[in-house]
């Protein structure tokens, strides 16, 4: 996401039921042990191939191993129609990498200072595979972008049809 974009609160974007205002976090079942599923959410081209908002067009750069590293992605926020900021890039910062457990990344564009907002996956062993809980958080997110934007950028239906997609994802790469 764009740190100069100006969000809109979208109608199915409230907090998770339990879950406080300034996080969301949706959870599924896939059916695949957690290294398949960590080898997408490690893969830059993986958060393309299962992005639900349609915002993501494209990434470049290598597999990340660790915290700090980086990799560009190239935006295209008319998907959302809300917003008519046409095609730009940011960098994706690892911020937390668990093997097999749990990534989480903020996204640092053009402008400073960056919004501070976090997405990212926990894994958890489960029968029949991993149960895969995606997160949303913006309570980092500095006064400066509080006063300007309007959080959850992408809403948590967004976050539940991710999950659909990466099963579908961790399938596909499995067979292949």
């Amino acid at each position: 996401m764009s740190d100069t974009e100006p969000f809109a609160r979208l109608p199915d974007t409230p907090a998770s039921p339990g879950e406080g205002t300034e996080r969301i976090e949706v959870s599924r079942l896939v059916p695949f042990p957690a290294e398949a599923v960590f080898a997408v959410l490690t893969d830059p081209k993986g958060h393309v191939d299962i992005d639900a908002s349609g915002m993501l067009l494209d990434a470049e750069g290598e597999p990340v191993t660790k915290p700090g590293d980086r990799f560009l992605v190239h935006m295209d926020r008319e998907a959302l129609g809300d917003v008519p900021l046409g095609k730009y890039d940011v960098e994706v910062v690892i911020t937390k990498l668990l093997p097999d457990a749990e990534i989480a990344w903020t996204v640092e564009g053009r402008l400073r200072p960056h919004a501070r907002h976090v997405y990212g996956y926990r894994l958890a062993p489960a029968d029949g595979g991993t149960l895969v809980t995606s997160y949303y958080d913006w309570s980092e997110v500095g006064e400066h972008w509080r006063s300007r934007l309007v959080f959850p950028v992408v809403p948590e239906s967004a976050l539940r049809a991710t999950l659909g997609i990466l099963e579908r994802t961790v399938r596909r790469r499995a067979r292949a």
